[in-house]
């Protein structure tokens, strides 16, 4: 049975998908959480820090909903404030310093949009995210487990490897968001879905990301322990790519160019 774009949807915002800190308990050891942005304060929407995976030390950083509404509300649904993006951005600096590579997991319907966090510049915490990451000198891996919402989860995918879970969706604003701009009508969300072109088989298509990842027994051992094998090999490849970012130059450069393949000067 096929399953529509809005399904989809609806099935990327389930609250009984793992979340961030769900793949991170059970995808490392010894992680040890680190908080703060040195600006401002700790944005519990992003959960960052240092773990090993196997015998590689990295650095881990996750975009976190939580699950009851309690935990939700404290985490503003997985929408991060300028001091989480600049709490990531942080961690990613000193990953870059001490050689570690990056693995960002994504799951936000977009960067939090009160006043609050206009006064303290959203817009220029996520440009100057993109900056960073597009000239970070060691691999970074991201994926996206959920929601993946316009600029607020390309500060956290600016990435040698984008990979997608099956059911997560990644798109340059929500359904909803997109039906009120079109036809002043949220309720035509369904139809917003569909052109939206959001799905982890469309968003593969257009080379947005490299692998869609099987959601088969999502949450349990057997997943984690595919997943983690693949993080492995993955990073042990990128650890010899002889030009990181200029690969990740030509990565970026490729999209939306008909054929795809030829490399921009």
């Amino acid at each position: 049975m096929s399953v529509s774009a809005y399904q989809r949807v609806k099935m990327a915002r389930d609250n009984s998908r793992p979340t961030g800190l769900d793949y991170i308990r059970n995808l490392f050891q010894g992680f040890l959480e680190f908080h703060g942005d040195r600006r401002y304060g700790d944005d519990p929407a992003i959960v960052g820090g240092v773990a090993w995976l196997g015998e590689t030390p990295v650095t881990v950083i996750a975009m976190e909903k939580g699950h009851t509404v309690k935990e939700r509300a404290r985490r503003s649904f997985g929408s991060p404030n300028p001091e989480g993006y600049r709490k990531a951005l942080r961690l990613m600096k000193q990953a870059e310093k001490f050689g570690r590579p990056v693995i960002c997991f994504v799951d936000t319907s977009g960067a939090f949009c009160g006043v609050g966090a206009e006064e303290r510049g959203q817009g220029q915490a996520i440009a100057e995210n993109l900056l960073e990451l597009s000239t970070l000198c060691v691999p970074v891996l991201s994926i996206l487990i959920g929601e993946g919402g316009s600029g607020g989860a390309l500060a956290l995918a600016v990435a040698d490897r984008v990979w997608m879970l099956q059911n997560a969706v990644y798109s340059v604003i929500s359904p909803e968001g997109c039906a009120s701009i079109l036809w002043k009508d949220a309720q035509k969300a369904e139809a917003a879905a569909a052109s939206l072109r959001l799905t982890a088989e469309d968003v593969k298509s257009l080379g947005v990301v490299e692998r869609v990842l099987s959601e088969k027994d999502l949450g349990k051992p057997e997943f984690y322990d595919r997943l983690r094998v693949l993080l492995a090999e993955e990073l042990d490849a990128l650890a010899k790519e002889p030009d990181l970012i200029g690969s990740r130059y030509q990565r970026f450069r490729r999209l939306g160019v008909p054929g795809g393949a030829k490399e921009q000067p």
